[in-house]
């Protein structure tokens, strides 16, 4: 197939495109950046801001700031480092991605669902479920080391140009890449990766991870990736072996990454294995237990005994308990004992932080009807 490059996208930097990259990013929320100017403050100005910023695009004065570092939890004792774009930044970086996205989304892998109009996690699970029922029950779960950190600068700019000729949009890229953290006052260069954070860096991803896609659909593997998570599935142990041969080839030859070998494993439907999120085994697909301990987490920071009981306490406990049911109470999955549990924590430390004690017999002094009466939502009766 031929492939139609972009040559003159700068043209189409128009207001109305600045328009609604904005009120995109602004949907989105997100912290200041380094400048500290917060969605609210950019937008009291918003029409100079983006008359501004669209000048500096289409002529090449545009330079970002450096990214603003921060720490998210990953697991107890590790966190995940974001960079946090100022909003200028932000909307610039959808911008780029709104005019570019046209030429590579079209070409990405069916089995690719990470970040893609009209896909979600739950599209891959049941993609994966499908791939189950038609036989392939062996399964290559590798995991590729710190991914977004290290992506080369020079590849990512090499799979952009293959599509995009137009120079000013490929010196933005670059930019974005090449911009920087501050991280503790101080301004560390950023020679590798794309930044967890950053408006474009999964698109930049996917067309990273496409390599990848492509050399596993053209030997003839099925697979489902969610970003840089992914499982290659096969019917028999000689396949998957092959297979894993042929992704440390591509991971570690043409993509210069590497994969992790602690992480990298040959498992099975029955032995089990997590995925976004879920558990698969033999007895089907429940909540992975580091979600669940995870969830309770939140539940002890929001019920802590201290800390007066109220409707805020309800109200915020609510938000969880919507959020966990709309992702994990899924026509698949079977979480309905997880959840029960997960009922009982909540109500049992609502007790205590009520009652200012641990003691059974509150069960009986404070119902379950009581809370109900509160508008506690019960994770249970929302499967």
């Amino acid at each position: 197939m031929t492939v139609q490059k972009a040559h003159s996208l700068t043209g189409r930097i128009t207001f109305d495109l600045m328009h609604k990259a904005f009120k995109a990013v602004k949907k989105n929320r997100g912290a200041a950046g380094i400048d500290k100017v917060s969605i609210k403050m950019f937008e009291r100005q918003r029409d100079q801001n983006l008359t501004k910023l669209m000048k500096d695009l289409k002529t090449g004065a545009y330079w970002p700031y450096p990214l603003r570092r921060k720490y998210v939890p990953k697991a107890p004792g590790k966190f995940r480092p974001l960079g946090i774009p100022a909003v200028r930044d932000r909307v610039a970086q959808e911008v780029i991605r709104r005019l570019i996205e046209p030429y590579f989304e079209p070409h990405f892998s069916a089995f690719s669902f990470g970040f893609r109009p009209l896909r979600s996690c739950h599209h891959a699970i049941r993609a994966l479920r499908r791939l189950r029922a038609q036989g392939y029950r062996i399964i290559l779960d590798a995991d590729i080391q710190s991914f977004f950190d290290n992506i080369p600068h020079a590849l990512i700019m090499k799979l952009v140009a293959e599509k995009i000729a137009d120079g000013n949009i490929l010196s933005i890229i670059q930019k974005f890449l090449a911009s920087g953290v501050m991280e503790e006052g101080v301004l560390k260069k950023t020679i590798l990766g794309t930044p967890q954070g950053g408006v474009i860096s999964p698109l930049l991803a996917n067309i990273v991870l496409d390599v990848l896609d492509k050399e596993l659909a053209n030997h003839g593997y099925v697979f489902v990736r969610y970003a840089d998570d992914f499982l290659v599935l096969a019917k028999s142990m000689p396949e998957i072996e092959k297979a894993r041969d042929l992704v440390q080839h591509v991971i570690e030859g043409k993509l210069q990454l590497k994969l992790s070998p602690e992480k990298t494993k040959i498992t099975t439907f029955d032995q089990g294995f997590d995925f976004l999120g879920f558990h698969f085994s033999h007895n089907g697909v429940t909540m992975r237990a580091k979600s669940v301990e995870k969830l309770k987490e939140k539940i002890r920071n929001l019920t802590i005994r201290s800390h007066n009981f109220s409707a805020e306490v309800i109200l915020s406990l609510n938000r969880v308990t919507r959020g966990v049911a709309n992702y994990y109470a899924t026509e698949f999955s079977t979480v309905k004992t997880q959840f029960f549990k997960l009922d009982q924590m909540t109500r049992r430390r609502l007790r205590c932080m009520k009652q200012k004690r641990i003691s059974g017999n509150d069960n009986h002094r404070i119902p379950n009807r009581y809370f109900e009466r509160k508008g506690l939502l019960s994770l249970y009766a929302l499967v």
